[in-house]
């Protein structure tokens, strides 16, 4: 842990922040835009990790009172950095480890935008930057330690913090830690009983944008929990009545659909097979020539451009979302329509690492969804390895 990351001083309250954007560019090294092939997503960083739960987790310095303030602690993305000269999937990881280590630093919330992706874009068995999952794993149970006195400010943050841990869990020791299990019991207290959760609804889609889309994340979330946690029978109906939810309920956007695609090949249940051959062919007609896909095209939304759906440029998120929906939707790598995508992906790269693409609604200026668009590229190549 970096000596002064936590200030057991601080007095605040925590609120999940979900807006939609980016952060600061990580260094490149010379040695790295030198290499001759690209490696895989592993961090430089090399100290053991610690275990989860086994020490009394800190107070944050930092925990996020409201959802947005300016100004924001986090650098936007740039539309104008440069593409990098060189495609390399490690510089990607690294700027998603210095991302989330900014992010729990200097905001400190869990995200749908930036915690979520982090986590499910690491390869198992904990191949992420030490420093970033130490830090990040601090957090969250520091904050799950302590909802009884320091409430959360809405479901939603119970529902990423759970899901997140549940994530973390997979990937480092296998099984749910205790303070897991208590965010999500937590988490299936809040559930409505026609399967779903009140989410956030802030005018900043596609994340922070209305109800289906908190119940197809917590879908993906549980579906890659450890230890088939999902079929356990002590929540057998919680998880019938997510499923019934989402396989009568029409997805709102086809960047929901993409999403269900998703929930489908971890928890199964939720899309049947002619609903997802109907929306992989939707999702071709949306393919630009370039090879990639955009977000605005996804749903009902312009983006801030003012460009019409159809002439919206290729982006970093709707580009790697699409391809790595369409992989778990059964497409083989081989298939034109992939093979094209990841060509786009391999192609615009910015310098820092990260994927650039546009946000929307109201923080549009802050280009969060960056931080989503560089881990869905990341997840998109290597499952298309």
């Amino acid at each position: 842990m970096i000596p002064g990351l936590f200030n057991p001083a601080m007095k605040t309250r925590i609120a999940v922040l979900l807006i939609v954007g980016t952060s600061m560019p990580a260094a490149v090294s010379a040695q790295e835009s030198a290499e001759k092939k690209p490696p895989v997503v592993v961090s430089v960083e090399t100290p053991k990790a610690k275990v989860p739960g086994k020490v009394e987790p800190k107070k944050p310095r930092k925990i996020a009172r409201r959802g947005c303030y300016y100004p924001f602690p986090i650098q936007a993305n740039n539309p104008k950095e440069p593409t990098a000269s060189k495609f390399s999937l490690s510089r990607g990881a690294r700027y998603l480890d210095g991302l989330t280590r900014q992010w729990t630093k200097k905001v400190g919330c869990v995200s749908c935008h930036a915690t979520f992706p982090y986590l499910t874009s690491l390869p198992d068995k904990n191949n992420g930057s030490r420093l970033a999952l130490d830090e990040l794993r601090e957090f969250v149970e520091y904050r799950v330690a302590n909802w009884k006195t320091d409430k959360p400010l809405w479901d939603a943050e119970v529902a990423i913090t759970a899901t997140s841990m549940a994530i973390h869990d997979s990937k480092t020791t296998g099984k749910l830690q205790p303070l897991t299990r208590k965010a999500l019991e937590r988490m299936w207290s809040l559930q409505r009983q026609d399967g779903a959760w009140n989410w956030l609804k802030g005018n900043t889609p596609p994340f922070e944008h209305d109800d289906y889309y908190g119940a197809v994340m917590v879908a993906v979330g549980i579906g890659l929990a450890p230890e088939n946690y999902a079929a356990d029978v002590r929540i057998r109906d919680k998880v019938t009545k997510l499923r019934q939810y989402l396989a009568r309920t029409p997805p709102t956007s086809l960047h929901h659909a993409a999403w269900l695609m998703w929930a489908e090949a971890e928890l199964g249940g939720v899309m049947p097979r002619e609903m997802r051959d109907q929306k992989v062919k939707q999702l071709a007609k949306l393919q630009k020539p370039d090879g990639g896909w955009s977000l605005p095209s996804l749903g009902p939304w312009k983006g801030h451009d003012g460009l019409p759906i159809d002439q919206a440029p290729s982006d970093g998120y709707g580009t790697g979302l699409v391809v790595f929906a369409l992989r778990q939707a059964g497409l083989p790598s081989s298939h034109g329509m992939v093979r094209k995508g990841v060509q786009w992906l391999q192609a615009n790269q910015r310098e820092s690492g990260s994927w650039y693409t546009g946000s929307l609604g109201n923080h549009y200026h802050l280009n969060f969804i960056s931080h989503s668009g560089t881990a869905f590229a990341l997840m998109a190549l290597k499952a298309c390895e």
